[in-house]
C-alpha cells in the first residue's frame, strides 16, 4: 500500500496527476475483485492471497482519493486576504487590535472595540476572550465545510442567539375542490410545533511559542484558522453522527428509530438488510435499491449515502444484475464518488458493520438535517498555564438536529 506522503511526492503536487493514480488504483481493484470473484465460482472458497491484494488496493484507493480531495481543496481554498482586497476602517482597525492582543496581549484595543459594537456577539461569556475578524471567523467556516463531512452536505444556519427556533405543522389547512360560484367552508386553523436548536460550546487551544508570536511575517489570522479548523471538524463531525444532545449537538443516530412500516414523525425510519451483521450472499445491491425508495420522490433527487470506509469497502465489491458495480469513482478531484448514480460521503463516525448496527444512511440531508452556528470566534490568551507557551482558548457555539425525520433513512444490519 501506498503511503499519503509517497502518494503525494508521486503526484507532485498536482491535482490532475493525484486522481490520475486514484483511477489507475481503481482499474486494479477491478481486476482483483473480478478475480476474487471468478475464483468463488471455480471453488466456492476465496483465494487469501486475492483477498490480501483486494484489501491493499481499498486502502490505496482511499489514501489516492482522499490526497487527490485535499488538493483540490488546497487549490482553491483563498488566502484570507490578498494585497488588491478592500477592507473597511473598521475591519482594518479590528485586525490590527487582535493582532496586538495574539503577539502581545495587548487588550486595550479590542476591549474598546467591543464596547463600542455593543452588538450580541460582542457579549463575553464565562471564559471571557475577544472576537476574532470577520475574516478569520468566514476562513474557519469554509474550511469547515470542505474538511467536515455532515456539514458539507446538510443546512447550516447563522443566528445571533443562543437557540434556533423553528415552527413545523403538524397538521395543515383544510383543502378541497370547489366550484366557481359556490359557497367556501371555513378552513381549519393547523396545529403548529417547535423544533429548538440550541448552540453548544466547541473550543480548542492551540499553543504558540514567542518565536512564532515574535515573527512578523506569520500571518495570526491564518494560523489560528489553521490550528482550529481540523479540531473543531472532528469534534463537530462526531456529535452531528451520534451526539446525544448533551452540551453538544443531537446526532442524527442518535433519535430513537422505528421500522419503516411504523414509522411516525419523531422517529428515524429504517428497514432491514434480512440478515445479522451483514448484506444477503444473493443480490446484495438490492438492499440498498431497497433503501433509496424508501424516500419519498421530492427527496431522492438530491440523496446522499452516508457510510464508513469499512462499509465502503464491502459495497465497493458489490454487482448489478448486467455484472456492473454499484460504486463508481469520482469523475473528478474534490467530487464525490456515486453509489448507484448518488454520491457517497464517507463519515468514519458511523458504525462498522455489525448485528443490529445501523450503518448506512441515505437521504437528503440539506432538508432532513441542520446546522446552527451563532456568529462569532472568541479566543482568550493565556501565556501563564503552560509557560514557556502561549495557549489560545478558542471557542465557537454550535448546534444541530434533524428538521425533517422524513428526509433521512436508516440500513438496519438484522434478520
Amino acid at each position: 500500500m501506498m503511503d499519503t506522503p509517497n502518494i503525494e511526492t508521486k503526484a507532485g503536487g498536482s491535482v490532475g496527476a493525484a486522481f490520475e493514480e486514484f483511477m489507475r488504483a481503481f482499474e486494479a481493484y477491478k481486476d482483483s475483485n473480478d478475480e476474487r470473484l471468478a475464483e468463488l465460482e471455480r471453488r466456492s472458497a476465496a483465494d487469501p492471497l486475492i483477498d490480501d491484494k483486494l484489501a491493499r488496493l481499498d486502502r490505496t484507493l482511499d489514501e489516492t482519493k482522499r490526497v487527490a480531495d485535499r488538493l483540490a481543496i488546497k487549490a482553491q481554498r483563498p488566502h484570507l486576504t490578498s494585497a488588491g482586497a478592500l477592507e473597511t476602517a473598521a475591519v482594518r482597525e479590528h485586525r490590527r487590535a487582535f493582532d496586538a492582543y495574539v503577539r502581545k496581549g495587548e487588550a486595550a484595543n479590542l476591549s474598546q472595540l467591543e464596547a463600542k459594537a455593543l452588538a450580541v456577539t460582542t457579549n463575553s461569556g464565562a471564559d471571557g476572550g475577544y472576537l476574532v475578524p470577520p475574516e478569520t471567523e468566514r476562513a474557519v467556516i469554509s474550511a469547515l465545510k470542505d474538511i467536515s463531512p455532515i456539514r458539507s452536505i446538510a443546512s447550516v444556519r447563522q443566528v445571533s442567539g443562543s437557540v434556533y427556533k423553528k415552527p413545523f405543522a403538524t397538521s395543515g389547512f383544510a383543502t378541497g375542490w370547489v366550484a366557481e360560484t359556490a359557497a367556501r367552508t371555513q378552513t381549519n386553523t393547523p396545529t403548529l410545533a417547535e423544533l429548538s436548536f440550541p448552540t453548544m460550546e466547541l473550543y480548542a487551544m492551540p499553543a504558540a511559542t514567542a518565536t512564532l508570536l515574535d515573527d512578523a511575517a506569520v500571518n495570526i489570522d491564518e494560523w489560528i484558522a489553521e490550528e482550529v479548523r481540523d479540531t473543531f471538524a472532528q469534534q463537530e463531525g462526531t456529535a452531528f453522527v451520534t451526539g446525544d444532545g448533551a452540551n453538544k449537538p443531537k446526532g442524527f443516530l442518535d433519535y430513537t428509530k422505528a421500522a419503516e412500516g411504523a414509522w411516525t414523525w419523531g422517529n428515524m425510519g429504517f428497514i432491514k438488510t434480512g440478515v445479522d451483521g451483514g448484506f444477503p450472499a444473493s443480490d446484495p445491491a438490492d438492499k440498498l435499491i431497497d433503501l433509496i425508495y424508501t424516500l419519498k420522490a421530492g427527496y431522492r433527487p438530491n440523496g446522499t449515502f452516508v457510510f464508513n470506509r469499512a462499509t465502503q469497502a464491502a459495497i465497493r465489491k458489490m454487482k448489478d444484475g448486467d455484472g456492473q458495480y454499484v460504486w463508481q469513482p469520482a469523475a473528478a478531484a474534490g467530487e464525490p464518488s456515486l453509489l448507484m448514480g448518488y454520491p457517497v460521503v464517507e463519515l468514519e463516525d458511523m458504525p462498522p458493520i455489525a448485528v443490529d448496527s445501523f450503518s448506512v444512511a441515505f437521504g437528503d440531508f440539506r432538508r432532513g438535517y441542520l446546522i446552527v452556528d451563532r456568529v462569532g470566534i472568541r479566543v482568550l490568551r493565556d501565556p501563564y498555564s503552560s509557560k514557556p507557551y502561549v495557549l489560545f482558548y478558542t471557542t465557537k457555539r454550535v448546534g444541530g438536529g434533524v428538521q425533517d425525520f422524513n428526509a433521512i433513512k436508516l440500513l438496519k444490519f438484522e434478520e
